[in-house]
């Protein structure tokens, strides 16, 4: 197990902004989780991708399967919460909360982080993936983009996370892509990328992670 920490970090060009931490798919850090933090840093956001597999990566399925099943939980854990800690204190980000997004395997652990860590995550968006745990002593906001067709993550996965955060009070946005499937935001899995819903996808997300996670650049509200 090679969880030491390592990631992928990128600002925007004015050299600051508020946090974002990016958890990638069962595929690892791949260079499209990469190109995630670049498009965030491009919007104005400090983007950090804890690479929760250690350096390794899968192309196929089967392979994802057995790397993750390969992986300990618990290193994982710590490395999620500290990632958040440590985009936190970054110098060029404010001394606020933050904002997680996450893919399939890593939405899950984004939802996860945001009950772990309720003072440091104010925002949290998940791609296709769910977390059944008690949402009671959660801080943030969240939207979830799912696919119509989904093998991993089926409509009762859906309507229970949401019934969960609901009932915990917390600003909930959830929305459906037609005829599309898990990983239809992810460019590098022709088979199942739909570019309109990805873009779409990316619209709102931007525009959440702007009303939700503070810039430091004013002290309202």
């Amino acid at each position: 197990m090679a969880n030491a920490g390592t990631g992928y970090l990128v600002a925007p060009s004015s050299g600051r902004g508020p946090g974002v931490l990016v958890l990638h798919s069962w595929w690892g850090l791949t260079p499209f989780f990469r190109s995630v933090c670049d498009r965030l840093a491009d919007e104005g956001f400090v983007a950090l991708a804890p690479d929760l597999h250690g350096g390794r990566t899968a192309d196929l399925p089967d392979e994802a399967e057995r790397l993750l099943a390969e992986i300990d939980p618990n290193p994982t854990a710590a490395l999620v919460l500290s990632s958040t800690a440590t985009l936190r204190s970054l110098p060029v980000t404010p001394d606020g909360p933050i904002g997680v997004l996450g893919f399939s395997m890593g939405a899950s652990w984004a939802l996860w982080a945001s009950v772990r860590a309720a003072e440091t995550v104010s925002a949290v968006v998940a791609f296709y993936g769910a977390q059944d745990v008690d949402f009671e002593c959660a801080d943030a906001a969240y939207l979830g983009h799912f696919a119509e067709h989904d093998e991993f993550v089926d409509d009762n996965d859906i309507a229970l996370l949401e019934a969960n955060l609901r009932l915990c009070r917390r600003p909930v946005e959830f929305h459906r892509y037609p005829g599309t499937g898990h990983w239809f935001f992810e460019s590098d899995r022709p088979p199942a990328h739909d570019a309109a819903a990805a873009e779409l996808a990316w619209d709102r997300t931007i525009d959440f992670l702007r009303r939700h996670v503070p810039s430091g650049e004013s002290s309202t509200g």
